[in-house]
């Protein structure tokens, strides 16, 4: 088993960091955090650069535009919020959401950005003037995620009232509704390619849906617990699933047939990320571990230990030679491979 090691802690926080992400170029690190601050993180020295004040309320997630101009955030205090990276500064504040607001997401542009909320509502966004674009109104419970389609043309949302939808992002009409779990959708994603979509959900059950005609291409079942995510890998073959069950699944994409389960973590796993090569799966979980597999064996390569709490997120860095954790331990860390 290959040794990790860890490049830089990045303390700073003072809550829980609820999520990483790296700048298109990988120069910075976004970190999202419950004691209601985002900060920017000089990936090659572990300083802070910026400090993102305003929020009142835990910040969940931390998202840069493609163009990595901006970092954009949003909190449980309702309001998403859209930062200069060069300056720190704040440049928007989005009004028009009623309740906390839980996802981001931009499109591969970066000419638009979706939010999702407690409210039951998606909004689209101008990011760069602020200006508000459709809201999509059909989900009846909190929305948990949205991922645009790779040509960005659709915008795939998971709720909590058992549904993903399927929109299109230039007019905001619902394409489709993809029905069938019996459980909140936790998250969904889409391939590589656009064709298929997966969603994951408490159900303990993975589902694949063709984008075009939203229908149902297969049901993976084999967890026994809550599904948190599903991943695809990055030539789209594999999809990747995390579970309360403490494992991940790895699946055939293409028919969904189940490859192997990855056993090791002694605690829920949250979510796996692919390294941008496909070689190398990470998986975060709640037994304060983060793991490295090799996807084609499915063994573990390393075991990622030093946070004293959960790990809530992991992201690889776009040259894939760093992995990037938030834990509940208020520290992100940096690893190299």
């Amino acid at each position: 088993m290959s040794v990790i090691e860890v490049a830089r802690t990045l303390a700073g926080h003072t809550g829980a960091v609820n999520s990483v992400a790296f700048s298109p170029d990988g120069s910075l690190l976004a970190t999202a955090s419950e004691d209601t601050t985002a900060r920017l993180w000089n990936v090659a020295t572990g300083e802070t650069v910026h400090t993102l004040a305003g929020h009142c309320e835990p910040v969940f997630a931390a998202a840069f535009s493609p163009g990595r101009a901006i970092v954009a955030t949003v909190s449980a205090d309702d309001t998403p919020r859209v930062w200069d990276v060069a300056s720190g500064r704040l440049i928007h504040e989005l009004k028009g959401h009623t309740l906390p607001v839980f996802g981001i997401a931009f499109s591969p542009d970066g000419l638009m950005m979706a939010t999702t909320s407690y409210d039951a509502s998606v909004r689209l966004w101008n990011p760069t003037t602020g200006q508000a674009g459709p809201t999509l109104a059909g989900h009846t419970d909190i929305v948990y995620a949205a991922r645009f389609s790779p040509d960005g043309r659709i915008l795939v949302t998971a709720g909590g009232d058992s549904t993903s939808r399927l929109w299109d992002t230039a007019t905001g009409a619902c394409r489709h509704v993809l029905a069938g779990h019996e459980g909140i959708v936790s998250s969904a994603a889409f391939s590589p390619d656009g064709k298929i979509v997966a969603t994951a959900s408490f159900d303990g059950t993975v589902r694949l849906w063709d984008s075009a005609t939203g229908a149902r291409v297969q049901a993976l079942t084999g967890h026994s617990e809550t599904v948190w995510g599903a991943t695809f890998s990055p030539d789209g073959v594999l999809l990747a699933t995390a579970s309360e069950d403490a494992t991940v699944r790895l699946w055939v994409a293409a028919t969904g047939a189940g490859l192997r389960t990855l056993e090791g973590h002694t605690d829920s796993v949250f979510m796996t990320a692919f390294s941008p090569d496909g070689t190398a799966l990470a998986s975060a979980s709640y037994d304060s571990t983060v793991r490295l597999w090799d996807p084609v064996s499915g063994k573990t390569v390393s075991t990622l230990t030093g946070h004293s709490n959960a790990v809530n997120f992991v992201a690889f860095s776009p040259d894939g030679k760093l992995l990037a954790t938030a834990s509940a331990d208020a520290t992100a860390r940096l690893w190299a491979r």
